[in-house]
């Protein structure tokens, strides 16, 4: 029923700006058409991606035109506030009142739509026992979790479908990463060899980093390949070890590496 109160948020709302989408979220909460719901501050400033000044100015602009009535005796599972649409609920009312009058004049068989059976409209702050255990989340449940089928989770990416992480040394060079340098002309620049080193000098950096996913993995080597310069007799590499090994001797840390590096290429010649 969320949808009937976004709805008249969207079409009839008078509110503006922040104050407007902070509406739109607590009535996309509503179960029915008393629009009534609970939100947190937390939760409205992620999802209107506000900050909590400007919800809580909202929320005051709101409360002051009428359109939001903060429901004072009741609170969520986590201590939520319980708001309620007033305008919107009437204006759903009358609709119902409007469909009851249709069907009654035309004979319909069919039974009219559901009333507004609330309290008085003059007293929106009043509980509705009809909402008390329907669809409310349990106690101790996530603050992003759903209140009704429509709305949709926002605790992030699925784990089914996470993919599965590797380290650095685990990931191949496969085809699309091949037709890559083609098309970039990256394998024409560099030649098999200082693609080979290259490469070789970036499984030694990222050695010791945390695994990653094997697409998270080809982006950063082609983020690599794509600096790696041109390979030149006068050109230092600053990548070479004493030795002229291409990759960290073992047992030697990050820093131990580094440092050997940057020595390597005051030693080498630059040609001036």
């Amino acid at each position: 029923m969320s949808y009937d109160a976004r709805e008249w948020v969207w079409d009839h709302s008078l509110s503006k700006g922040t104050a407007r989408m902070v509406l739109a979220l607590i009535a996309d909460r509503c179960l029915d058409r008393h629009c009534v719901a609970y939100a947190s501050v937390p939760t409205l400033m992620k999802r209107a991606n506000a900050s909590r000044t400007a919800v809580r100015d909202a929320l005051r602009t709101l409360i002051a035109s009428g359109e939001l009535v903060q429901l004072a005796d009741r609170k969520g599972p986590r201590g939520e506030t319980y708001y309620q649409l007033p305008v919107a609920a009437r204006s759903l009312a009358e609709q119902d009142t409007e469909g009851d009058q249709i069907l009654t004049l035309g004979g319909s068989e069919s039974g009219p739509a559901e009333g507004f059976e609330g309290g008085s409209e003059s007293n929106p702050g009043g509980r509705n026992p009809t909402l008390r255990g329907y669809g409310f989340r349990p106690e101790g449940g996530a603050d992003s979790d759903p209140q009704n089928r429509r709305e949709p989770k926002v605790n992030g990416k699925s784990s089914s479908s996470s993919a599965p992480l590797i380290s650095a040394t685990e990931w191949q060079i496969d085809h699309d990463a091949r037709d890559w340098l083609r098309h970039h002309g990256h394998l024409d620049r560099l030649g098999e060899h200082a693609l080979h080193a290259a490469d070789e000098k970036w499984r030694s950096y990222r050695a010791m980093s945390a695994p990653r996913s094997a697409t998270a993995w080809a982006a950063d080597w082609r983020a690599w390949i794509a600096r790696e310069r041109t390979p030149a007799a006068d050109r230092p590499n600053l990548y070479a070890l004493p030795g002229g090994t291409p990759a960290p001797q073992a047992g030697m840390t990050r820093a131990e590496a580094h440092m050997a590096a940057l020595r390597a290429a005051l030693d080498e010649p630059t040609g001036t």
